[in-house]
C-alpha cells in the first residue's frame, strides 16, 4: 500500500512539473511553442494516467471512495 502511495505522489509532483515548466516556456517566450505543447501533452497524459490508476485501485479494492454527506 506504501508503494501505491508513493506512486500517486510521484505522479501528482510530475503533473505539476509539467505544468510549471508549459508556464514557464509560456511566460518566457523562450523557444517554441512545440515544447510547451509537448508539456502540456506530457502533463494531460500523466492525468489520465492517474484517474485510470485510481480507478483500476477503487475496483480492485485497494482504495475505497466515499460519498459526501453520507
Amino acid at each position: 500500500m506504501e508503494l501505491f502511495r508513493l506512486i500517486v505522489v510521484g505522479l501528482l509532483i510530475a503533473i505539476l512539473l509539467s505544468l510549471g515548466r508549459a508556464l514557464y516556456l509560456m511566460t518566457t517566450g523562450k523557444g517554441d511553442s512545440g515544447k510547451m505543447v509537448r508539456a502540456l501533452t506530457w502533463r494531460i497524459s500523466l492525468s489520465v494516467g492517474l484517474l485510470l490508476l485510481m480507478l483500476f485501485a477503487a475496483h480492485q479494492g485497494w482504495i475505497m471512495p466515499h460519498g459526501i454527506g453520507r
